[in-house]
């Protein structure tokens, strides 16, 4: 495997100091630096989607990608590096097809969203009613879409904080379910995306017993003007897929050991499994790429960091699961995890940030906070989010940080056949990288305690 000779050019070779402010400043801009050299993430993520590729979780690229994060964490000199099983439930994806039978016969390009019913066999045709928003059809009664196929071709705005997904993101996870509350037999929308292609979108919905897909944006608009001649327009589909709802999964674990107070943990991670039509670069090697080389660099010193830095490759974000099992494996340790985080919105680079509460002031965030000017990163209100792998480890009280990547591009790729690692610029990588480094180095060899100061701010 490549990965494994990644090390022999990349060793740090700083001096080490004491962890006192004016060294924490001047040791975490040295980190920035190094790490917008080190090629450790751009390795780490080309070697993902080259050597395993597309990882749905319950296929057996997902179980090549275990043994790979295993495989390149021990490479990279990470300790305690273990596997967490877990079961979670999965959808596989069948043959898909989807056509325009009249009055104009055109073929559609679709993708089947996880959790949808299969068609019956031989397929289902039926005429549709086309909404422009999502809530045109949660006004529609109950029984009023009985025997047709719900078409929504809402539009999702671009913005750099990736606001507009989060806007219509219902209309996927929920649609389904009100769609076949009002009678519906099958449901299609246009894909969450910002893109202009041919090439559909998948994603997650709650099961809805109907088949339901996505539509590229093109075809959407097609049975939009199609329908704009006041003629019924009759669609066939043809989806085949299965569910086992109860696959095996796992998170990749692999620690670097605190030297001083090892029982105090930073948590980052990204997460392994990905969508099956494209190689899963953006969503989320990349993640899971800067998390690594993050925590190999920030730990790089002669002088081991004073906290463990933990690296967790979440096993199954996209149909859910490994956040859920995480907490709950590690429900007794929460108490000393001093911070967590997930990086999940792709390569693009860093524009804002959000520190926990009553923080930004303390030595070590000023520390964070200077060696972050020439990375052209503003640090913005309290986090909000924090990510859907950390969200349950939040919930039990975690503190959690907030890294916001520029996502205006990010959703003409993620979900598709485009996300590729041809999309990711290494310059853009590395300033994700130098980021966190500074952050996780800063916080390992420092005294903060997010809780502390967030009742303090109170």
């Amino acid at each position: 495997m490549r990965i494994l000779t990644l090390l022999a050019a990349t060793a740090l070779l700083l001096p080490a100091v004491p962890a006192a402010a004016q060294s924490l400043t001047a040791n975490a801009a040295a980190l920035r630096d190094k790490a917008l050299a080190d090629p450790t993430a751009w390795n780490v993520v080309e070697s993902l989607t080259t050597e395993v590729g597309p990882r749905p979780i319950g296929s057996p690229a997902m179980t090549r990608a275990r043994d790979w994060g295993v495989a390149t964490l021990t490479a990279l000199g990470f300790e305690n590096v273990h596997v967490e099983p877990f079961t979670t439930a999965a959808w596989a994806r069948g043959e898909e097809s989807a056509e325009v039978v009249g009055p104009w016969p055109q073929k559609l390009h679709i993708l089947g969203l996880g959790r949808s019913a299969p068609t019956p066999k031989g397929g289902l045709t039926a005429e549709i009613v086309l909404f422009r928003s999502y809530q045109e059809m949660l006004d529609q009664p109950a029984g009023a879409l009985k025997g047709r196929i719900a078409v929504v071709t809402q539009k999702m705005m671009r913005a750099q904080d990736g606001a507009g997904y989060g806007a219509i993101n219902a209309m996927r996870t929920q649609g389904p379910v009100e769609a076949a509350k009002r009678g519906a037999v099958g449901y299609l929308i246009r894909s969450l995306s910002t893109d202009d292609t041919r090439l559909p979108h998948a994603g997650a919905a709650q099961p809805g017993g109907i088949p339901a897909a996505a539509l590229s944006t093109v075809d959407a608009e097609l049975l939009e003007h199609m329908v704009a001649r006041g003629r019924p327009v009759t669609v066939k589909l043809q989806m085949a897929s299965t569910f086992n709802p109860k696959a095996e999964a796992w998170n990749v674990v692999g620690e670097i050991r605190g030297s001083e107070r090892p029982d105090e943990v930073i948590v980052l991670g990204g997460h392994l499994d990905s969508w099956d039509p494209g190689t899963g670069a953006i969503d989320d090697a990349a993640g899971v790429a800067i998390a690594t080389a993050s925590a190999r660099l920030a730990a790089s010193l002669p002088q081991r960091p004073r906290r463990t830095i933990r690296v967790v490759m979440w096993g199954s974000e996209e149909q859910t699961g490994s956040g859920e099992a995480y907490a709950a494996a590690h429900k007794d340790e929460v108490g000393k995890m001093v911070v967590v985080g997930e990086s999940d919105l792709g390569a693009g680079p860093i524009w804002s940030l959000s520190l926990p509460k009553g923080s930004a002031d303390h030595p070590a965030m000023r520390a964070f906070r200077a060696s972050l000017a020439p990375l052209k990163v503003i640090v913005a209100g309290a986090p909000r989010f924090g990510g859907s792998d950390v969200e349950d480890l939040i919930k039990a009280g975690a503190p959690f940080v907030d890294f916001n990547q520029d996502a205006s591009r990010y959703f003409d790729l993620h979900h598709s056949a485009d996300d590729t690692l041809d999309k990711i610029k290494p310059e853009e990588l590395a300033q994700n990288v130098a980021v966190w480094t500074s952050f996780l180095y800063t916080v390992a060899n420092s005294d903060i305690d997010f809780r502390a100061l967030a009742k303090e701010a109170k």
